[in-house]
């Protein structure tokens, strides 16, 4: 969790097959100490999608769980289970009949990427995200 803890940028590039368009989310993650060995993931920025610009928002729950991370919405539901030991981690989400991939990636002491694939009868499209660490906020 030492390697999250910090503030991020944050590129997303969306690729919506079934709209047939594409985004793009740019803002600012903050992964902070929470309550009970967990960190508080508050994301915000800017979302362009089609014809849509305007300011969008996530927030999560990652929480120890042994050596892994218990991922979770902000209400407490349960997202996926992410294995940071490794430079990489591959983790599944069901929502309904949809299915949402992650594959992550460490690229560097202060840079990780996510591939997260949605499919199904209502998904399919592709989220590809760098998250960089912000100048001056490197922990160790």
């Amino acid at each position: 969790m030492r390697f999250l803890r910090g503030d991020w940028s944050v590129r997303r590039l969306i690729t919506d097959r079934r709209a047939g368009r594409d985004g793009l989310f740019t803002g600012r993650a903050t992964f902070s100490p929470g309550e009970d060995r967990s960190l508080a993931y508050a994301e915000e920025g800017e979302l362009r999608y089609g014809d849509h610009v305007g300011p969008a928002t996530r927030r999560l729950i990652y929480r120890a769980d042994g050596e892994l991370l218990d991922v979770r919405f902000a209400d407490g539901r349960p997202f996926y289970r992410l294995d940071l030991r490794a430079e990489s981690w591959d983790a599944e989400h069901p929502c309904g009949a949809d299915l949402y991939t992650v594959t992550g990636r460490i690229t560097g002491p202060d840079e990780f990427t996510e591939l997260w694939h949605a499919g199904g009868p209502a998904k399919d499209y592709d989220l590809a995200t760098t998250y960089t660490r912000v100048t001056g906020d490197r922990r160790p």
